[in-house]
């Protein structure tokens, strides 16, 4: 079943075609398809400081807690830096991997309100029970200080650790793919206002969100290192209560849509009849021959025929044992799908390589957000003749401020530019976008190495400046030379980050969107158990060679340049695969699709060749 597409001050609540999205009709189907309207007024942006107010605290709730999470396991929880760095990995992966089941959940049983409701709930919970490690003593085991060997944890204190983190990825996974498309539903989407409405929302969406993050990464974290680690994880639970509060006031006000059950039904259905009909030959000129049948008020857009994953055609081949209902539609969709379908299974499979490459991809971003922090903290981190030191966590902030400041270069500079050169309205196509992002991710890696190297080198060869903390000596190169590398991964991410969130939200069938939003976490999940495994590897493979561990505790001793530049090689090689999955790759709605015309009363196969 699928969502509707809402009318102007109404919503109308009947169900789509039973044979479309699976189940046979019946007499339930009969009464639900009756017309039922209700008054639904949008109020656009009179609910935005609810929506808006709620994103901006939650944001700063969220982010606030997690950015220097991973100083605070080795400064209180006193964990090695390589273990640290995997618990990071694999709690960032699995968020990630929970906007997917938060998306199944959201659109098959919730709705949106109701998944928010939980997640909000849930974020203030696990940054509420974080602080509390931090504020109880016995939630955490004894300072370090500059002892040598610490106190690890207790199990107990690890559990509760974890329950915290266990809260925080029930409310991060099902934000994620909800809040943006939660404060969309507020507008009229017939209307033009409601359209310009939900332009301007997405704009303030992704300047909330790196709003947020660059106050954490500065203030929040820097009262964390400085102050104390118990008022700076207070800030983010008070913000979370904030954002609870303001998201409940306008409970009265919202556009609430209903759960209208999941699409997945029709890509399983598909799939299955294919297998079940392998042995049929295909037809001839598929275009006209395929079955087919377009449900009345179906959301998603019509497509044509494509030539591409034609095994898939024979689902929609009608047999002489296939039956047919009275308005055309089959009696049993797990025996017979419609042309639509199928282009709409095909939609998604000729996507999923081109996110296997975007996931690749993410390993750079993941990288940068955790080894960054432990080459600040053995280089000189002053600022200035007042003695002022900038907090490790906090030149992160270099990316997001990379990103800020090119996606203004990009939408005022290069794009109107790029338009007058290519024709096109967007400058360039969504996957130069994204594989632009993977080229300036592998120049971030380049620099990144290089860069570590240097930092490695003034800390054998030239005097340094102290011991950093369970660590090694501290570099007399200033931290500031991490700025490069960080602005890269930056430009990286406002090509390659908002390319894919626009390209899965685009080439996604229509009633797939909270998918599709979430399929760009569940990329970045992906990276993120990758990058743990490579870690966990390079670490367990280098630590008894001859050349020393290049992953130590103690950067000095280890040789992170080295593996800054394995993984550029990586994503050298990812960047040639996408570049032929590029070539091969079809919009959805293109002229790529197989279009038909009469002459001379004979039917002609057209096909545009031209690729992106």
């Amino acid at each position: 079943m699928e969502r509707k597409p809402l009318e102007v001050e109404s919503m109308d609540h009947q169900k789509p075609s039973s044979a479309v999205y699976g189940g046979s009709a019946t007499a339930v189907d009969s009464v639900e398809e009756e017309v039922q309207e209700t008054k639904l007024v949008y109020r656009g942006w009179k609910v935005m400081p609810f929506i808006i107010g709620n994103e901006t605290f939650e944001k700063l709730g969220i982010i606030g807690t997690l950015s220097n999470l991973l100083v605070y396991l080795t400064a209180v929880f006193n964990m090695k830096s390589i273990t640290a760095a995997t618990i990071i990995n694999a709690f960032s992966g699995t968020i990630n991997f929970g906007t997917f089941v938060a998306a199944f959940l959201c659109d098959t049983y919730f709705g949106r309100y109701k998944t928010l409701t939980v997640a909000v709930i849930a974020c203030f919970l696990g940054s509420l029970v974080i602080l509390l490690t931090a504020a109880v003593p016995q939630l955490h085991p004894a300072p370090c200080g500059t002892a040598l060997t610490c106190i690890a944890p207790s199990g107990g204190q690890i559990a509760f650790l974890l329950m915290g983190l266990g809260f925080l990825v029930v409310g991060a996974g099902g934000i994620r793919p909800c809040n943006l498309a939660f404060g969309a539903d507020q507008f009229n989407p017939k209307s033009e206002s409601g359209k310009r409405g939900i332009d301007s929302f997405f704009n303030w969406y992704f300047f909330t969100f790196t709003f947020a993050q660059i106050l954490s990464l500065t203030l929040v974290v820097y009262i964390q290192s400085n102050v104390s680690w118990t008022i700076g994880l207070t800030i983010p639970v008070v913000l979370m209560f904030l954002a609870c509060v303001i998201f409940f006031a306008g409970d009265k006000l919202y556009v609430k849509i209903k759960a209208s059950g999941s699409p997945l039904a029709s890509i399983a259905q598909v799939i299955t009849v294919a297998i079940k009909k392998r042995g049929l030959k295909p037809v001839k000129q598929p275009w006209l021959n395929l079955y087919n049948y377009y449900p009345p008020k179906y959301a998603n857009s019509k497509l044509k025929y494509t030539d591409q994953f034609r095994f898939l055609d024979k689902a929609a081949i009608l047999a002489p044992e296939d039956k047919l209902e009275a308005d055309g539609k089959p009696v049993d969709p797990w025996k017979l799908c419609t042309m639509q379908q199928v282009e709409e299974v095909k939609c998604i499979v000729r996507v999923l390589p081109i996110w296997f490459a975007s996931s690749i991809y993410y390993l750079t971003i993941t990288q940068q957000m955790t080894y960054p922090v432990f080459q600040a903290l053995q280089s000189d981190r002053r600022l200035g003749s007042g003695g002022f030191v900038i907090p490790a966590a906090t030149y992160v902030v270099f990316l997001m401020t990379g990103m800020t400041v090119f996606i203004i270069i990009y939408d005022r500079v290069l794009v109107p530019t790029l338009r007058r050169i290519t024709g096109l309205d967007t400058g360039i196509t969504l996957l130069q976008r994204i594989g632009s992002g993977i080229f300036f991710a592998f120049l971030s890696l380049i620099v990144s190495g290089f860069v570590e190297e240097r930092r490695r080198s003034f800390a054998l060869t030239k005097p340094t400046l102290g011991m950093a903390p369970r660590k090694g000596e501290i570099s007399s190169m200033s931290a500031m030379w991490l700025i490069p590398q960080l602005t890269l991964a930056g430009i990286a991410e406002a090509f390659g980050a908002i390319g894919q969130m626009e390209f899965y939200y685009k080439q996604f069938p229509e009633n797939m969107r909270s998918f599709a939003g979430s399929i760009f976490y569940v990329g970045g999940g992906v990276s993120s158990y990758l990058g743990s495994f490579l870690i966990a590897t390079v670490h367990r493979t280098t630590q008894n060679s001859a050349g020393g561990n290049w992953l130590a505790e103690d950067l000095n001793k280890g040789r992170l340049d080295y593996f800054y530049f394995m993984i550029a090689g990586i994503l050298l090689v990812n960047f040639a695969y996408f570049l032929v999955m590029s070539r091969w790759y079809r919009y959805k709605g293109s002229d790529d699709e197989v279009t038909t015309y009469e002459t001379n009363g004979d039917m002609i196969k057209q096909q545009d060749k031209n690729k992106v």
